[in-house]
């Protein structure tokens, strides 16, 4: 089997580690990959963004299977351009990938299925949505469109609000994303990640995670594309995950039915577990990054076959086994993310990883010059490892951390610590 995996990231670099495990696979191509998945798989140069030419090569190539990892050739309509050449693709249809496109279509979609989350109110004026902000109680300022997992501002009251629509809509520090906000209640309670493979007809829930999204410990600073995360996650009980089927993704897959979009992909839920039981914050039509590197370390059923259901529609017939130990991932960023940042630092430590053998080194934003690892990104790496218990896997993800250093390079030092203070096996 020849496979295409598309983006350049962690996220990436974990479905390609877990790919090159099956022996399945024959060929393994990433496109445009990064220095660190090499070892795994065969670059290409081409974009992300350049859909045509990445059909191009995978019909020319005879590609089994494509696997989209960013939300951005999804938004754009990748899986479309590919059916209709007849390639194979794991990824949901343009429109359906407007659940992650647009938080204003993924609420509308919410709100007629009865899903559970929280109030909201869309605004493309910003005169009006300063009036609504007025009313002075803690909200959430949302970018309408795709802002790289940035465009969420928490609120306290009136005054941050009004400090986050200046930003967004104002001064479009999110750029086109901005031209609508949704403004929404903020509630209250322990953020998880659940994802589903779908495919149209049948989903099979995969291994609960949770993510970190704050810069600094104790989730103070701004919001990053995410830097930790671990699973399982305790917050996500039998009965949450119960709840979560019942109440999110089987009227979400009747509502898309009912719609006529077919959804062939991951489904991402960020939920909010409240004491009123999970609200849905998003929907994302990819892996969670970081959550997609602990979930694919505990992963022991074969991956190409369960992508290859989805893309088929026979996840009906597909089931996933996963590892009884955690996994942690601890995010290494550059200094100064999500904000400017430099790069080109020389990255200490990461070939002697290569013999470690309780995790794994995923690469976000690394580059090979010669002998030398340099940083080229603002989260750089996934230092990621297994553990019998959370916090046996913590402890060994933060020995790897230990193992590895350049000038500037940060990371929370608090991952999986709500885990740990629950008491979690």
């Amino acid at each position: 089997m020849k496979i295409l995996v598309i983006g350049s990231g962690g996220r990436e670099h974990a479905l390609t580690w877990k790919l090159r495990q099956s022996p399945q696979v024959e060929k393994l191509y990433c496109a445009p990959g990064n220095d660190g998945m090499r070892r795994q798989a065969e670059r290409v140069d081409i974009g992300t963004g350049d859909i045509e030419r990445l059909a191009d090569f995978v019909a020319g190539e005879g590609i089994d299977l494509t696997v989209v990892g960013p939300e951005q050739p999804l938004v754009s309509g990748i899986a479309d351009l590919f059916e209709s050449r007849g390639l194979r693709v794991f990824g949901p249809s343009r429109e359906a990938a407007r659940l992650e496109g647009s938080k204003a279509f993924a609420k509308e979609v919410m709100l007629e299925n009865g899903i559970p989350t929280a109030a909201c109110e869309v605004f493309s004026d910003m005169d009006e949505a300063r009036r609504y902000v007025a009313q002075d109680r803690p909200c959430v300022v949302k970018a309408d469109g795709l802002a790289a997992g940035k465009g969420v501002i928490l609120c306290s009251g009136r005054a941050e609000a009004e400090a986050a629509l200046d930003a967004v809509m104002g001064r479009k520090v999110f750029g086109e994303a901005g031209e609508r906000v949704v403004v929404e209640e903020l509630l209250t309670g322990e953020e998880a990640s659940f994802m589903a493979l779908m495919d149209g007809d049948d989903f099979l829930p995969l291994a609960s995670a949770q993510d970190h999204k704050r810069i600094f410990d104790g989730d103070e600073g701004p919001n990053t594309g995410g830097m930790g995360a671990y699973s399982p996650a305790p917050v996500v009980d039998a009965a949450v995950h119960d709840a979560v089927v019942e109440q999110v993704l089987k009227p979400l897959a009747s509502g898309l039915k009912r719609r006529g979009l077919v959804y062939r992909g991951v489904l991402y839920a960020g939920l909010m577990i409240t004491e009123d039981g999970p609200k849905v914050l998003e929907f994302n039509c990819r892996f969670g990054d970081p959550e997609c590197q602990p979930i694919m370390m505990r992963l022991e059923s074969d991956l190409p076959s369960l992508l290859m259901a989805t893309a088929d529609g026979r996840l009906g017939e597909a089931a996933a086994e996963w590892s009884d130990q955690a996994a942690v991932c601890v995010v290494l960023a550059s200094r100064g993310y999500p904000g400017q940042y430099q790069t080109g630092m020389e990255i200490s430590g990461l070939d002697a990883l290569d013999s470690w053998r309780d995790g794994y080194a995923f690469h976000a934003g690394t580059k090979r010059e010669g002998d030398r690892w340099l940083t080229g990104g603002g989260r750089v790496l996934g230092v990621t490892a297994l553990g019998d218990t959370i916090e046996g896997a913590t402890g060994q993800a933060y020995d790897g951390v230990s193992r590895i250093s350049w000038e500037g390079m940060h990371y929370r030092r608090d991952i999986a610590r709500r885990a740990i203070d629950r008491g979690a096996p």
